[in-house]
């Protein structure tokens, strides 16, 4: 009784964080059909997600390696995985094999990563994956992206030496402050502008991943086309031992 009801809450919680996604786009003038809003699973258990897959959401996504390779096989394929965060390079092909429904990769945040994805879906045969340039636009050594003044860099890299994978657009992590947040979220909308006219690319092609549960609402009224909500679905993140991706 106790399972049933914590995973109606996700569904509940859901609901109202598809209505808060519709309501911020709403407040920007934009429509809100364009904002993909990703259930980050992390550490929740395959029943919860599949409680949340059945009220009809498809894009989920994991932080760890080992837990989306352990989860993915037992949820049905036509879920679309995003993979959020800093992916080691060998652990590249893993995920690769074991995700056939891997749909985006959030994450890449330098060249060594990049040109291992590439081969690795090369060697797999699988379609060019999507990948976005994670940028580091708070500073914050504990965090992976690459700095601004390399993103630029870093797209050309993925889009013109990396035939494999599909250069999709920019993401980031703002500052647990929430009162410094705003200033990230324009420093990646800088960086959009600045890869879009190297790339010779339309804005509007490029993605802005950036938002979680504390400031989801800000980073979309900012211009976010993609934003990852993990607490406020599933509840207080649960580590029962130390992981590594």
């Amino acid at each position: 009784m106790a399972a049933s009801a914590v995973e109606n809450a996700g569904v509940s919680a859901l609901r109202s964080v598809l209505l808060r996604v519709r309501q911020a786009a709403e407040r920007s003038g934009r429509d809100p059909a364009p904002v993909r809003l990703v259930a980050v699973s992390k550490t929740k258990p395959v029943s919860l997600i599949r409680q949340v897959y059945n009220f009809g959401h498809r894009c989920f996504g994991e932080n760890y390696v080992q837990e989306i390779l352990e989860k993915a096989p037992q949820l049905p394929d036509d879920i679309e995985w995003h993979f959020v965060g800093h992916l080691q390079t060998n652990k590249a092909k893993l995920l690769l094999a074991g995700v056939p429904n891997l749909a985006l990769v959030e994450g890449v945040d330098n060249e060594k990563i990049a040109n291992h994805l590439d081969r690795a879906v090369s060697n797999l045969g699988r379609n060019p994956l999507k990948v976005l340039v994670q940028v580091n636009t708070s500073g914050e050594e504990s965090k992976s992206g690459i700095h601004p003044s390399g993103c630029v860099e870093l797209a050309k890299h993925v889009k013109f030496q990396c035939p494999n994978l599909q250069f999709s657009g920019l993401m980031t992590i703002g500052m647990p402050d929430y009162t410094s947040t705003p200033e990230n979220f324009r420093m990646l909308s800088k960086c959009r502008t600045e890869v879009c006219k190297a790339l010779a690319m339309a804005e509007e092609h490029c993605e802005l991943s950036m938002g979680m549960s504390g400031d989801f609402e800000q980073a979309i009224e900012m211009g976010s086309t993609n934003v990852r909500i993990g607490s406020t679905i599933f509840g207080p993140r649960e580590y029962p031992k130390k992981q590594t991706d």
